[in-house]
């Protein structure tokens, strides 16, 4: 088992950001869905005082269930191996803003044998908390920075001024393969570097698309992008970003 925190500032509040997660999320599923891949949007409902998802606490948000298919997401030689069973990822999240838990898991061909959990916390501060989603077990801590401040003169830049929001994003992976598990996992966290940081970019990006949208808005545009998925995961072209990539 391996475990990782990564923590990302934003320059934006924690409130701005609750929008402007749930628009990237499904714009980000569509940029990554086509050719057979990507994401299948299976059911979302919303969910009410719940303890089991962080025990001790009691948490109410929206829960989704999507299953995503990830071949070219994989290296080559794990392509011409396992069977198709083994790139069908099935995804479990539970938004309870600023908290957030997803699982991911891979019933038709690990079952029980891996599985990979981000927890997910945004606070208002600088990233000076210890630890925030108070985790007991050791793990290695990466800061993530989306944007290359070097380039801003000091005479241009206010700090007192900059609203932020901090992530905390700690990956949980448990791969149980003989000979081969603690390969992927590191494998598999390395790859989250990545993913993290295009995501976050992405979203800051997308800004003009969210910033300005209401909770209802944001429920219409989640909508939308369900039936879309629908129709992208049957169309040829291919879309997203492969593991070579």
């Amino acid at each position: 088992m391996l475990i990782k925190e990564f923590r990302i500032p934003l320059p934006l509040k924690v409130e701005e950001f609750r929008r402007g997660l749930l628009y990237s999320v499904s714009e980000a599923s569509k940029c990554e869905t086509g050719g057979g891949e990507g994401a299948e949007f299976v059911k979302q409902y919303d969910f009410f005082d719940d303890t089991t998802i962080k025990p001790g606490k009691k948490l109410s948000g929206i829960y989704s269930y999507k299953i995503y298919r990830v071949k070219s997401k994989v290296p080559w030689i794990l392509q011409k191996l396992l069977p198709e069973e083994a790139f069908e990822i099935h995804e479990e999240s539970w938004n309870a803003y600023p908290y957030c838990k997803t699982v991911l898991t891979n019933p038709g061909y690990m079952g029980q044998n891996s599985s990979l959990i981000i927890e997910s916390t945004h606070l208002p501060d600088n990233g000076s908390s210890e630890n925030p989603l108070n985790i007991k077990k050791k793990r290695d801590v990466v800061y993530l920075d989306i944007c290359d401040d070097e380039i801003i003169g000091e005479a241009n830049y206010k700090p007192e001024f900059d609203p932020k929001i901090f992530l905390s994003e700690l990956v949980t992976i448990q791969f149980k393969w003989i000979g081969l598990g603690s390969l992927v996992e590191k494998t598999i966290l390395k790859q989250y570097t990545k993913i993290f940081s295009n995501f976050h970019r992405c979203a800051f990006c997308w800004i003009d698309s969210w910033f300005d949208l209401t909770d209802e808005e944001i429920q219409e545009f989640e909508d939308e992008t369900a039936r879309q998925l629908q129709q992208l995961v049957t169309s040829e072209e291919k879309r997203g970003v492969s593991f070579d990539d």
